[in-house]
């Protein structure tokens, strides 16, 4: 299982995602600039130049028409996926954390970070409305006083969206009205960036299951190092995570101390089975491949690593 390492970014990976087809893969950094590439080779097609911040997050449209991002420059920005033209920009009154589209790719929503006196806001806007983007005006605003939003997914059927907080709590968001459908309070961690497959979302730092309709918990792994991201495959019991060390401790820790692997729990027994080496520091984000044959990581080593390999024949170091 030899990878395929991505060299474009001068600082640590924040994020990446496929698309659909799972032809390309996407990736933003905290530095200024989004690229995509082939997943199947690792060549770079090219990047979206435009923010002036650190990348916090990116997402792509169902049919790979248009590519999201919002950035810590106070905006959130459309882009054409295929030219690299910018096609709207929304301005906000603080740092842009999580932004995604929904299933149709007509409905976007992005959350803003608590800072400089600013509250958290989760804002809708929809795309077949040009009014709405002309005059950066949402047309649903939820507040989120008490803590922010750390990370946001879409829900099954785009109805809503399920939010983690910096805090602890998950809560589900409905995109049609200004309400808190459900919440679950997780004292353990809070939600860094969850990954939903079907009725199933998963969290970190301690990743913990839960059904993304009921928000009823339904596993729990256990590592001793923290967790920053996790991806549930699409075709096999299979969970994959990744994180390590504290990036502040990095420089006083080896790589095997540190522990900078990605590692692999069965989804339905809880148990490790697989580990992958590679990164030099903390992993930042996980990805399957929409096949379920492959997988990126991202780390703070500003590297992203795509291993391809056949997921009933695992050839993984297992650590003693």
């Amino acid at each position: 299982m030899k990878p395929i390492l991505l060299q474009g970014h001068e600082r640590s990976i924040t994020q990446i995602k496929y698309n659909r087809e799972g032809d390309l893969i996407f990736s933003v950094a905290k530095d200024t600039v989004a690229n995509v590439w082939y997943s199947v080779n690792g060549e770079r097609l090219g990047t979206y130049n435009g923010h002036t911040g650190a990348l916090w997050c990116v997402d792509c449209d169902w049919d790979t028409k248009n590519v999201l991002t919002g950035s810590a420059d106070n905006s959130c920005r459309l882009w054409d996926c295929e030219t690299g033209k910018q096609l709207a920009m929304l301005n906000t009154s603080s740092a842009v954390r999580t932004c995604g589209f929904d299933f149709s790719g007509n409905i976007i929503m992005f959350s803003t970070d608590k800072q400089m006196g600013y509250q958290c806001f989760l804002n809708y806007f929809d795309l077949r409305d040009p009014q709405q983007i002309e005059d950066n005006q949402p047309y649903l605003t939820v507040p989120c006083a008490e803590s922010k939003i750390t990370s946001a997914v879409w829900g099954p059927l785009g109805e809503f969206v399920i939010a983690g907080h910096e805090n602890g709590e998950i809560n589900q968001f409905s995109a049609k009205v200004h309400t808190l459908t459900r919440s679950h309070t997780n004292t353990e961690a809070c939600m860094r960036a969850p990954a939903v497959l079907d009725d199933c979302v998963i969290t970190f730092s301690v990743a913990d299951l839960f059904d993304s309709t009921t928000l009823d918990h339904i596993k729990s792994f256990k590592t001793e190092r923290p967790v920053n991201s996790a991806a549930i495959s699409p075709i096999m019991d299979h969970v994959v995570m990744g994180g390590g060390q504290e990036a502040m401790e990095v420089t006083t820790t080896s790589t095997r101390i540190g522990k900078f692997e990605a590692r692999f729990f069965h989804a339905a027994y809880e148990e490790e089975f697989g580990r992958v080496k590679g990164h030099f520091g903390p992993i930042n984000c996980v990805a399957f491949h929409p096949d379920g044959k492959s997988y990126s990581s991202g780390g703070e080593d500003g590297y992203t690593r795509i291993h391809h390999f056949d997921p009933q024949y695992f050839d993984f170091e297992l650590e003693a």
